[in-house]
């Protein structure tokens, strides 16, 4: 049953001034809250291994944020800027980036309403933009060019990373390394996996030191990040797709269950997670789709997450794949049984958003005490702010 959850009972007052704008100078120096079984400390970012099970398997999303924002300018001298969301055509994002002359994305368009539907052209760049479709302020674009270089070098000359509206003001020198994660290998998001930006060389040293091994899968994060739930029943707000990839190494070792399991980030957790629903679907239906966003909600599974990750890896087997690649919607809000993910790095989140549901549901619904804490001692917020560590209720 689709649960019933008010938006605005997930309403915290955020002053602007506690919202991080920039990052700190040391990655690792941002504060870290602790929430366990109730209970509430605070620590410094870099002592977070100190705080986790030795032997843990940690998990991180290794996407790369992409310069995904683009600005023309029409012949009336009228600006034009287009968001890239996902690409179209070709419509996988390797091989859109490997596109050496054409390519089609959904975008967002800023002014859209001043594109009279005209080639747009990149002053000084070799970049065209033509306006293939167009649905209020998103529209479908085509981009040419004739240097045959790949489209992702087009976009590292040409573009500018999207960072997050609420920061009211334009990207800088800063945000092209700090708003990257160390680890940051697979090129697809429009907005970081920020739980990842509060690790450096030396913390990742010292989880190894500490016997816990790190995995990596990889979530493309959309747009779909800055949306706020518009509708006062989150059960009227539509998740956008996500798609993400793992690795049959990681999914074995899930399947022996005989770690706890940390993830980095609520996109890593969304991935992880959504993994029962896609193995419950192969042993349902025989075949594997992307997961549903209400499916945990709307069904009883009659299997184990052991048999349901067993149904994925004997799929991979049966199509010679050393790696899975799915969509999700999954949307997690209070109510949502948690069948892999024990611990959660994670930064503190916009007032009703889709991640406070996530956090409350980790928590037992416990989210409003772990967020006045974080107010009153100074934590900062969003997406440059401060992290926490969450243990599952």
């Amino acid at each position: 049953m689709i649960p019933e959850i008010r938006i605005e009972d997930f309403f915290y007052p955020l002053p602007d001034d506690r919202i991080a704008k920039y990052p700190l100078e040391s990655r690792d120096a941002s504060k870290l809250l602790h929430y366990r079984k109730g209970k509430i400390d605070g620590h410094i970012f870099k002592e977070l291994p100190s705080l986790l099970p030795e032997g843990a398997l940690m998990v991180f999303n290794d996407t790369k944020v992409v310069p995904a924002r683009l600005h023309f300018r029409r012949d009336s001298g009228a600006h034009i800027e287009i968001f890239c969301l996902e690409p179209l055509d070709p419509v996988e994002y390797n091989t859109s980036f490997a596109s050496t002359h054409s390519c089609s994305w959904k975008c967002v368009l800023g002014n859209a309403k001043k594109w009279k539907g005209d080639i747009l052209k990149m002053p000084g760049m070799d970049l065209r933009a033509e306006l293939e479709e167009r649905d209020g302020k998103t529209g479908i674009v085509r981009f040419t060019w004739d240097s045959k270089e790949p489209f992702s070098k087009v976009l590292e000359q040409a573009g500018t990373v999207p960072i997050p509206p609420y920061l009211n003001r334009e990207t800088e020198a800063i945000d092209l390394e700090r708003y990257q994660t160390l680890y940051a290998r697979i090129k697809g998001s429009v907005a970081a996996p920020t739980a990842g930006l509060h690790f450096t060389p030396e913390v990742l040293e010292a989880l190894d030191a500490k016997g816990i091994e790190r995995h990596h899968v990889c979530l493309h994060v959309g747009a779909g990040t800055f949306l706020p739930v518009k509708s006062s029943l989150v059960s009227e707000h539509p998740m956008h797709r996500e798609p993400f990839v793992i690795g049959k190494d990681l999914i074995k070792k899930l399947r022996a269950g005989d770690r706890p399991l940390v993830a980095v980030g609520t996109t890593s957790v969304r991935t992880l997670e959504s993994l029962y629903y896609a193995g419950a679907g192969i042993l349902e239906n025989g075949h594997l789709e992307d997961v549903d966003q209400w499916a945990p909600y709307t069904k009883e599974y009659g299997c184990s997450t052991e048999e349901a990750l067993d149904a994925l890896l004997g799929y991979m087997d049966n199509n010679a794949l050393e790696n899975l690649s799915l969509g999700t919607r999954i949307i997690i809000v209070p109510g949502f049984k948690f069948r892999l993910v024990d611990y959660l790095v994670t930064n503190f989140h916009q007032p009703e958003s889709t991640l406070i549901l996530l956090v409350s549901a980790f928590v037992d619904g416990d989210w409003r005490s772990i967020y006045d804490y974080a107010l009153s001692h100074g934590f900062r917020f969003l997406s440059y702010g401060d992290s926490s560590l969450l243990e599952r209720a």
